[in-house]
């Protein structure tokens, strides 16, 4: 049985020798995240591991750049760390690098004295730690402190609510920016997006990089991104429900329903969307999940996510492949309870593209008739995605000569990219490999219907404009 639901993996330390990626990889990763916030150039072998291991177990994967964005961050301390008392006055400083001690600490943003006032509430430490703003005397805050504990170097802030200015991309992000499209990623995740400009000047710079055809991730993580949700889902390729710093500005109450209202709106615009954050947090040091972890991973299933992401547990995690085989498990389980989840409001949409109301017209007989696979000859990718929209049990192998469009379909619920080895070769021709292909793959049984979907000229993109029932 195939799985629908992509898996994606944190590389790091954990999961970076040959015999453990070859492990998780055949447990049933799907896309290799590199996160820029801690990555060095070690990485860049571990990638080149990956991609060799995979083609030798035959196993399309992506690799997903993820840059760290404008996290704001408290400095160092003297002695690495501190311990606040409930009561008690903190003050955060705008200008001063020294090292911090119990009553101050450096802030690595200038001008937050500037965006913020008396009443607001900022928290440390992914909100393990929450600050009252009492006054602001430029460049310092002066805080009292509400939840207290222990505070180490370089911790995260944020303002409940959100609202603080800093850009989207940094410095850092267009070095790393340029060293991920060197490495031919196959996604580009963009942290703490506001807005569509975000994504447009993302755009920009993998352009003057040479390589403006890479899909985007939006990170919605912002209370902004959520004023401004459909402009983002519009301008990105995909969007990645953040539950990590979403959860410290909105409030942990507020993410599950958000996380529902994010799924629902990326799909029904045709989008992609990762569901990601402590989904199986536990693990990182324990070898089995809670069952509210289960639960979770599940219900982002039943939502509609097309994936689920994993990050320490696998980066720096003691049980790598353990959380990865489980992940899957629960994949497989909860994909037999989304039947109720069939779109039906497609259908009664009107198109303007022929490719789009092939993918459409395709779906509907294969919830209606016998299919028992839908073979799409794409050269982009597209008819594919839209195609995944619709909810169905039958899978959908994309068959392609494109290797980019490979890495972009890995993250796609319920599409299995299949490269192409050959070009310029009569349509039955490839029909015929195709077929062989999963047949000998045993993904493919011997006698029933498959529907065939391809353009007139194979190769040109967008021009998906014939669909074919053949019975084997």
């Amino acid at each position: 049985m195939n799985r629908r639901t992509k898996i994606v993996a944190t590389l790091g330390p954990a999961c970076s020798q040959p015999d453990t990626l070859r492990a998780i990889i055949a447990a049933g990763v799907d896309v290799f995240r590199v996160n820029f916030s801690h990555a060095d150039r070690t990485v860049l072998d571990t990638i080149k591991q990956a991609k060799t291991i995979a083609a030798e177990l035959e196993r399309p994967i992506a690799v997903m750049a993820d840059l760290q964005g404008p996290k704001l961050r408290i400095g160092r301390f003297e002695h690495h760390h501190i311990t606040l008392v409930n009561g008690q006055s903190f003050i955060l400083d705008c200008a001063n690098k020294a090292l911090g001690n119990e009553q101050w600490v450096s802030v690595a943003y200038e001008n937050l004295c500037y965006e913020v006032q008396p009443g607001d509430l900022l928290l440390l430490d992914d909100g393990m730690i929450e600050l009252e703003v009492t006054s602001v005397a430029p460049p310092q805050i002066v805080c009292n402190v509400l939840e207290g504990g222990v505070l180490k170097n370089n911790k995260g802030l944020n303002r409940r609510g959100g609202g603080l200015a800093a850009k989207a991309l940094t410095d850092k992000d267009r070095d790393d920016m340029r060293i991920a499209v060197s490495i031919d990623i196959d996604y580009l995740t963009l942290s703490f997006v506001k807005d569509k400009h975000d994504i447009r000047e993302a755009r920009e710079l993998l352009a003057t990089f040479g390589a403006p055809d890479v899909p985007i991730i939006a990170k919605i993580e912002r209370t902004e991104a959520l004023h401004n949700l459909t402009e983002i889902i519009n301008a990105a390729d995909a969007v990645m429900v953040a539950r990590g710093d979403l959860g410290v500005e909105v409030g942990a109450a507020e993410v599950p329903a958000i996380q529902k209202r994010i799924i629902e709106q990326a799909r029904r615009l045709d989008k992609v969307v990762i569901t990601a954050t402590q989904m199986m947090e536990s693990m990182i040091t324990h070898p089995q999940p809670t069952r509210a972890e289960v639960s979770d991973v599940a219900n982002a299933i039943l939502d509609g996510t097309d994936a689920v992401m994993l990050s320490a547990e696998t980066a720096t995690g003691k049980f790598p492949v353990k959380v990865v085989t489980m992940m899957e498990k629960i994949c497989l389980s909860s994909e037999k309870h989304t039947s109720f989840l069939y779109t039906a409001d497609k259908e009664t949409c009107h198109y303007h593209r022929a490719d789009q109301a092939i993918a459409m017209a395709t779906m509907h007989a294969a919830n209606h008739f016998p299919i028992r696979a839908i073979i799409a000859m794409t050269e982009s990718g597209a008819s594919a995605i839209w195609m995944s929209r619709q909810f169905s049990n039958v899978p959908i192998y994309a068959v392609t000569a494109n290797e980019r469009t490979v890495g972009k379909l890995c993250l796609v619920n319920n599409v299995f990219p299949i490269l192409l080895p050959y070009h310029n070769i009569p349509v039955q021709e490839v029909n015929n490999w195709v077929v062989n292909q999963l047949k000998h793959k045993s993904l493919l049984k011997a006698r029933g219907y498959v529907l065939l979907t391809r353009g007139s000229t194979i190769g040109k993109a967008g021009g998906t404009n014939c669909m074919e029932i053949v019975q084997l």
